[in-house]
């Protein structure tokens, strides 16, 4: 729904609906909505925000909020030790989803 809210597909176009369906996927534990979450804060100038939504979608396994971390890390927005730890979050969620053969 957010998608469609967002680009005006079959609804008209509305920012706030969402946002408010991207904060209910994100709640869900949907790691694109969280990411998407934290695009739209790091674009309003909210980088606190944003990485804190990245940080939860990367611990999660979500490929894309590792990059956009990374992005922030390297303009000296992310502490070292931040990057690292959710970088080893991140790491674990994925070796979790493996399977043993």
């Amino acid at each position: 729904l957010s998608i469609m809210y967002g680009d005006g597909q079959g609804v008209k176009k509305d920012e706030k609906k969402e946002i408010y369906h991207l904060e209910q996927a994100a709640i869900g534990g949907h790691t694109n909505a969280r990411n998407g979450l934290g695009c739209i804060e790091g674009y309003r100038g909210q980088h606190d925000r944003a990485i804190k939504h990245f940080t939860i979608a990367a611990k999660q396994g979500h490929d894309e909020s590792v990059g956009n971390l990374k992005k922030l890390y390297e303009v000296g927005k992310v502490s070292k030790e931040d990057f690292a730890a959710t970088l080893r979050a991140y790491q674990a969620a994925v070796d979790a989803t493996k399977s043993p053969q």
